[in-house]
């Protein structure tokens, strides 16, 4: 009679490990936040901290992994820093509808003055005056994968002239998407720009001074992507001049150093990177790491596999 070897999985807190119950039989859910030597020397699936990959590298090194299953879209903080011959995959389908939602509101909050009328608030002032809104604006997609087609999706009820940019030319749901050769013309024709490109050293600071002097006065620039997509000083002295609008939720450096300069200029709107952190995201990662489980256990390929595998 042979034993079947247990799928061990380790995740880094009791809220994921209660999440994910009931589990297949021949299962072995482990605790580790991976700040501690590991309980085990082998793991068929390992999920890090959401959002912090302090030590979290280091601690790979030291046993024996399957997959790594991110928590979040990004992978840019893992790119080219996993040990050797380790399959990273990241949290496709958790993120998208939140971070969609939050670049809506930040979008909505600038064109319609809102973060203006907080602070009258809290002077007991009443300022009132028009605002820009949404509808009839050009609005720009920098990034048109999960995350910029959930914008999309959110921003069409909105009546605007939607675009977007990405590696490659084409039509998509029907959104006209240019290539990345064409991002000055696009941008010449931009009021409000949404970034939800991904990080790393392809992207970083792809929107440098000259992609901002190519957009026209007044434009709204919005990350919800990375910080180092934008190049922060340009941006700075952009809407010093009064030239451009900005609503971040994702700065470089983040987090921003209290005498950062974004902080006090106005028309500048800061989130400090909340884009996926909703209600949505226990459940919705709970279902993503539970579909991996299983599809290990049934011999099938991980789902979202970005490095290595």
């Amino acid at each position: 009679m042979t034993t079947e070897t247990p799928l061990i999985v380790s995740v880094p807190t009791e809220q994921l490990r209660d999440d994910l119950q009931p589990l297949p039989e021949g299962v072995e859910l482990v605790l580790w936040d991976m700040t501690g030597p590991a309980p085990r020397e082998r793991f068929d699936l390992v999920v890090p901290p959401y959002m912090s990959m302090d030590g979290v590298i280091e601690a790979l090194s030291s046993v024996e992994v399957g997959l790594v299953q991110g928590q979040s879209i990004g992978y840019d903080n893992v790119e080219g820093r996993l040990p050797k011959g380790l399959a990273f995959a990241n949290a496709s389908s958790v993120h998208e509808t939140a971070t969609a939602e939050l670049a809506v509101t930040l979008a909505l909050a600038a064109q319609r003055r809102l973060s203006e009328f907080v602070r009258a608030q809290d002077r007991a002032e009443w300022i009132g005056g028009g605002a820009t809104g949404l509808a009839d604006q050009r609005v720009t997609l920098l990034g048109f994968g999960g995350v910029g087609r959930a914008i999309a999706a959110r921003l069409k009820p909105f009546e605007v002239e939607l675009r977007a940019v990405a590696s490659h030319g084409r039509l998509q749901d029907d959104v006209e998407v240019f290539p990345l050769g064409k991002l000055d013309d696009v941008l010449a024709e931009t009021d409000i720009l949404i970034a939800s490109l991904p990080g790393g050293d392809r992207t970083r600071h792809i929107l440098d001074d000259a992609a901002l002097s190519a957009l026209p006065d007044g434009a709204l620039v919005v990350n919800v992507g990375r910080g180092p997509l934008i190049d922060t000083d340009a941006l700075v002295d952009h809407v010093r001049r009064g030239r451009l609008r900005a609503a971040l939720d994702v700065t470089d450096p983040e987090p921003l150093p209290a005498d950062h300069p974004l902080w006090a200029l106005d028309g500048v709107l800061i989130a400090p990177h909340v884009g996926g952190a909703t209600d949505a995201m226990r459940p919705r990662i709970a279902r993503l790491v539970r579909r991996q489980i299983e599809r290990l256990r049934a011999g099938e390929e991980p789902l979202n596999v970005v490095i290595g595998g």
